[in-house]
């Protein structure tokens, strides 16, 4: 089955800036595949790439087989693109913007109608179809969007930071409608966040940081990779103490914010020995299960954040 993306060796440079490092990867049709990573790691870069805004420096992408620079046209038509901020006029209906959207794909009459109420029933938005854009919640306005970037029956649809200024509540209802949108028309989705809940709802990761993919698996497989709990300990002197953690137990510690952080197997245990052979050293002690965060952290050394807020 053809891939519904192929990434192979993608490098871009902005003068001195280094935005795409050599990156690879392959979305399989049907995935929901996430871009996880901070402001300026990559995945603005990728996804304008992906959709055939930008061309790369080197490398190849292709979409269902078609080169995104060569066959930018028959990639257009197979894809379905959710920008980061909403590409609705707000003076207008959601059944204008969407029957306006349908005729720049050349929709017209009895076709351009049934994709209008296929995409509104799917996204539970039948109701709302005559009511003003600016009139909707942040929610509805983004599913409303969601609803034009599918009008033409995209077999891929592409969103960049879909839910970012969301409530969490209107969160869980765009990803309920993305999950209809998989489950009945088999759409693949690859969506770009720096939220840590979006990206655990999907089948994939892929973790950009600086231009570079770090790490990519499931969620699941991601944080057992970086081992059974985290510790992490706060100090007046967390230099001092990381060094005496390795010598006193040989257990590999990082130092990120100004805290001591080691992944363990046994972590009730090992927070108590820390505790009994540096208690008067330690302000803080905490344990928990890994999330992708800490998987963003041993694979590169500081939190997703913007890079420009710089690294411990």
């Amino acid at each position: 089955m053809t891939p519904a993306i192929e990434v192979e060796g993608l490098f871009l440079a902005y003068g001195e800036r280094t935005a795409l490092d050599r990156v690879s990867f392959v979305v399989r049709p049907g995935e929901i595949f996430g871009l996880l990573g901070p402001n300026g790691g990559g995945k603005t870069t990728l996804f304008k790439i992906l959709t055939t805004l930008l061309p790369p420096s080197q490398g190849r992408a292709r979409v269902f087989g078609l080169d995104v620079v060569r066959d930018a046209d028959a990639v257009r038509r197979r894809i379905g693109v959710v920008f980061q901020e909403p590409a609705l006029d707000r003076q207008l209906t959601v059944a204008e913007n969407l029957r306006h959207q349908g005729h720049l794909h050349g929709l017209r009459g009895q076709g351009l109608r049934e994709r209008m109420e296929a995409v509104l029933s799917r996204l539970d938005l039948g109701e709302r179809r005559d009511d003003l854009v600016s009139r909707l919640s942040g929610g509805l306005r983004r599913r409303a969007d969601l609803a034009r970037g599918m009008l033409h029956g995209p077999g891929l649809l592409l969103l960049d930071e879909p839910t970012t200024g969301l409530d969490p509540a209107a969160r869980r209802d765009f990803r309920a409608g993305l999950l209809r949108l998989r489950e009945r028309d088999g759409v693949t989705l690859l969506l770009t966040t720096h939220l840590m809940e979006e990206a655990e709802g999907c089948d994939r990761v892929a973790i950009l940081d600086r231009g570079r993919l770090v790490a990519m698996d499931s969620p699941e497989a991601l944080r057992r990779s970086v081992g059974g709990e985290v510790i992490c300990v706060q100090a007046e002197a967390p230099e001092r103490l990381q060094e005496a953690i390795r010598e006193r137990f040989g257990l590999e510690t990082g130092l990120v914010d100004g805290a001591v952080r080691l992944a363990c197997e046994d972590g009730q245990r090992v927070m108590m020995d820390l505790l009994r052979a540096f208690g008067g050293e330690i302000a803080s002690i905490t344990l928990s299960r890994p999330t992708l965060e800490d998987v963003f952290i041993a694979k590169t050394g500081h939190k997703l954040r913007d890079p420009d807020e710089g690294q411990s």
